[in-house]
């Protein structure tokens, strides 16, 4: 959106914003320097950059209270759950709101008066048009132009191409339990860093939340990042499991479902776009409590 509008294709916007969470990978802040000096500034369209702090930091902090990931658990008696994912509305959400109220001149706690809003656009596509939603609060108005264009996904990805965008990465976090088993072959195949990273997290939060841990209510199994549930430097990231497999056969060949032991979840981290809770019986109240 940011491209289209620098060119003209929509109308030119007052801001980009940003919203970092302090642990993306190192490929998505090169790729937002890029954008930034060859699209952005030469196009007279500032790119705001916020963050409510560092996730992987937060997470590790037992003085710190932290919202949490959307981690796979394996519970004492054997039974999987997930912990609910709060990452997205503390880390992205709130301080792009945060800013959003700046530029209004109204930051919290002030009442911002009826009729002052800003038009905030979301690149949803027409693939998850059913992602598309009014904002929750009256300051902020969702437009969304890649449905308005009738662009899918695709229509997306070629545009970038063809202005040189093509190694646009996706922007999660590093060690974000969404990510299928080609996200991450990628980072253990081209980042030896990163994956070092990521799997020294996965082992720091087996036990849960470090504040939890610290105020006595500890985690009432294991916490993981891959779907697996085993630690992630030993996870089948490279082939399908024999209990992926037998799920799979209950799937039809080409599902959503099935297809999201690979590539993850399509709809990722966006701030705007969350996939939604987990089933309401498999996910565990808080971060450092089973229920």
């Amino acid at each position: 959106m940011l491209a289209l509008s620098a060119e003209g294709i929509l109308p030119k916007v007052d801001y980009a914003i940003f919203a970092d969470t302090g642990w993306e990978p190192k490929a998505v802040y090169t790729h937002l320097d890029r954008l930034e000096k060859e699209i952005a500034t030469p196009a007279g369209i500032p790119i705001l950059r916020v963050s409510s702090g560092n996730i992987r930091n937060d997470a590790l902090d037992p003085d710190h209270r932290f919202a949490s990931m959307p981690l796979y658990i394996l519970n004492q008696d054997g039974k999987q759950g997930m912990t609910r994912r709060q990452c997205t509305g503390q880390y992205k959400i709130k301080p792009i709101k945060k800013k959003v109220r700046e530029l209004l001149g109204y930051p919290y706690p002030q009442r911002i008066p009826n009729g002052i809003f800003v038009e905030q656009w979301v690149g949803i596509s027409t693939d998850e048009f059913h992602r598309a939603k009014d904002a929750d609060v009256r300051y902020m108005r969702n437009r969304h132009p890649l449905i308005d264009l009738n662009w899918s996904r695709t229509d997306a990805t070629r545009y970038l191409d063809s202005i040189g965008l093509e190694s646009t990465p996706k922007s999660s976090c590093l060690g974000c339990p969404f990510h299928g088993n080609a996200q991450w072959r990628h980072i253990r195949d081209t980042s030896p860093a990163e994956w070092q990273d990521v799997v020294e997290f996965d082992a720091a939060i087996r036990a849960g939340n470090a504040r939890a841990n610290a105020s006595g209510n500890p985690l009432l199994g294991q916490a993981f990042l891959h779907r697996s549930r085993v630690p992630l430097d030993q996870a089948p990231i490279d082939h399908v499991t024999a209990a992926e497999q037998a799920a799979r056969q209950h799937e039809p060949p080409d599902s959503e479902d099935a297809d999201e032991v690979e590539q993850g979840v399509v709809d990722g981290c966006s701030p705007w776009a969350c996939r939604g809770e987990a089933d309401a019986e498999l996910v565990q109240d808080d971060f450092g409590l089973t229920s």
